[in-house]
C-alpha cells in the first residue's frame, strides 16, 4: 500500500537522475490593466533612450543632448501611469494598524472616509493639471522644439486613470462591506 503525499511532496525538483526538473506555470496577463502595459511601454522608451545616451556620450565620445530632457520626461511619464496601477490595485502606503483597535464602525467610517479623500484627492489634481496646462499653452522643452504640455497631458492622463480607478477601488469596498484597511490580509480580488 502507498502512502499519500501532497502536491508538494509529489513534485520533486531533483528527479532520480540527478538533474533538476522544474515546470514553469502558465503566464496569464489577463487581469494586466490598460495602464500598466502603457507605463511598460513608457520604461522600454525609457530604457532605449537612456541606452543611445550611453553610447552617444561614452562610445561615440559625442553626447546627444536631447536624450537627457527626454528621459527625465519619460520617467515622470511612467511614474504617472503607472501610480494608476498602485490606485487599481489598492497597494500604495497605508496604516492600518489602528484600524485593528477601534471598534468596528469607527474602522468602516474611516475606510470610507478614506476613500471618498482619496478620490476627492485624486479628481482635484485632474483639475489642477488642467488648469495649469491652459496657462502653460505656450512653453517649450528646453532642448527638444516640443510643446511642455505633451508631458502635463500624460500627468493628466496618469491623474485621470488614478481618479477612475480609485472610483472603482471605492465602490469594491461599498459592495462587499470592507476595506483592506480593515482587512489587511484581503486584496483587490476579494469579492
Amino acid at each position: 500500500m502507498q502512502a499519500e503525499h501532497s502536491p508538494a511532496q509529489s513534485q520533486k525538483i531533483v528527479g532520480d537522475d540527478g538533474q533538476f526538473h522544474v515546470e514553469d506555470e502558465a503566464v496569464d496577463f489577463s487581469g494586466t490593466q490598460a495602464e500598466a502595459w502603457i507605463a511598460l511601454g513608457f520604461f522600454w522608451l525609457l530604457g532605449a533612450t537612456v541606452l543611445l545616451q550611453f553610447v552617444t556620450r561614452y562610445v561615440l565620445n559625442d553626447s546627444a543632448a536631447w536624450t537627457e530632457e527626454i528621459a527625465r520626461y519619460l520617467l515622470i511619464a511612467t511614474v504617472f501611469v503607472g501610480a494608476a496601477v498602485g490606485v487599481a490595485k489598492n497597494n500604495h502606503i497605508q496604516v492600518d494598524f489602528f484600524y485593528r483597535f477601534m471598534p468596528k464602525q469607527a474602522a468602516r467610517a474611516m475606510a470610507l472616509l478614506v476613500d471618498v479623500l482619496r478620490v476627492l484627492f485624486f479628481g482635484a489634481t485632474v483639475v489642477l493639471t488642467w488648469m495649469m496646462m491652459q496657462k502653460m499653452d505656450n512653453y517649450k522643452m528646453t532642448i527638444v522644439d516640443l510643446p511642455m504640455n505633451i508631458v502635463y497631458g500624460v500627468c493628466l492622463f496618469g491623474f485621470a486613470a488614478m481618479f477612475l480607478r480609485s472610483l472603482l477601488v471605492a465602490r469594491v469596498h461599498w459592495q462587499r462591506g470592507y476595506s483592506v484597511l480593515e482587512r489587511p490580509e484581503s486584496t483587490m480580488l476579494d469579492r
